[in-house]
């Protein structure tokens, strides 16, 4: 199935959020009202933050951090930038069409920490039903009382079950889930903890490459079973007539 190749602007939090923690949904449309930054629309208005989108985000928020410029000057630099390079061609990612993803496991977020509200705003996920999730064991937040945060895990997690919450599904529901990942994951572990177990970067990339492989072959394996239909329920048969 193809992907697109743009951004939401919940994604966009979260692949900057790392080396700029202080960033914020609000601050982005701040900067996008002050002009800094024009991403496209969807027909429904959503933002498409293409790489190019990005890239110049991560630009003005390293001149505000680093050389501690205001947001005039910010764009004085960007629009002599844009006219030291020239007319130039459309941006390539706007032209490229979209590609068939490889087939990886997802990988969190490195260093992610978000507070309940940011990570409600990334992933659409309503903060009573985040709750909800914690207190089933699905996601679970880190820190002290008074400054918990989600990490990269939980973004993941929030951003898969979001979908299935537009067919009514509950938090309550999904703990079967739960169950079958803590199964799969020891089965797993098993598989690789042999080369865990030699403890040198070698070891590790092989023992990442043995999992990849094997989840792969699971979920092959599995394939053929859910792509199968549903049988239909049975008919009644119909009585014999009774004789008299």
């Amino acid at each position: 199935m193809p992907t697109r190749n743009y951004q939401s602007i919940g994604e966009v939090l979260v692949a900057v959020k790392t080396e700029f923690p202080d960033i914020t949904i609000s601050k982005i449309r701040f900067l996008e009202s002050e002009g800094l930054i024009d991403p496209e629309r969807t027909p429904s208005g959503y933002r498409k933050f293409y790489d190019k989108d990005v890239d110049r985000l991560k630009s003005i928020l390293r001149m505000q951090r680093d050389e501690y410029l205001p947001l005039k000057v910010i764009k004085e630099r960007l629009l002599e930038q844009e006219s030291s390079d020239g007319d130039g061609t459309e941006d390539g990612a706007r032209l490229t069409e979209a590609v068939e993803p490889e087939d990886e496991l997802i990988e969190a977020v490195t260093g992610l920490e978000m507070s309940l509200e940011e990570m409600s705003a990334a992933t659409g996920v309503e903060r009573e039903r985040i709750k909800e999730l914690e207190s089933f064991g699905l996601i679970s937040s880190h820190g002290p009382d008074s400054a918990k945060y989600y990490d990269g895990d939980d973004y993941i997690v929030l951003s898969i079950l979001k979908d299935l919450f537009r067919y009514g599904v509950e938090p309550r529901h999904l703990t079967m889930y739960k169950h079958f990942a803590e199964r799969e994951a020891a089965f797993f572990e098993t598989i690789v903890m042999p080369q865990l177990r030699q403890r040198n970067p070698e070891a590790r990339k092989a023992a990442a490459k043995t999992l990849n492989g094997a989840v792969q072959q699971a979920r092959q394996a599995q394939a053929p079973k859910a792509a199968k239909p549903a049988p239909a329920p049975a008919s009644p048969k119909p009585s014999s007539p009774r004789t008299s």
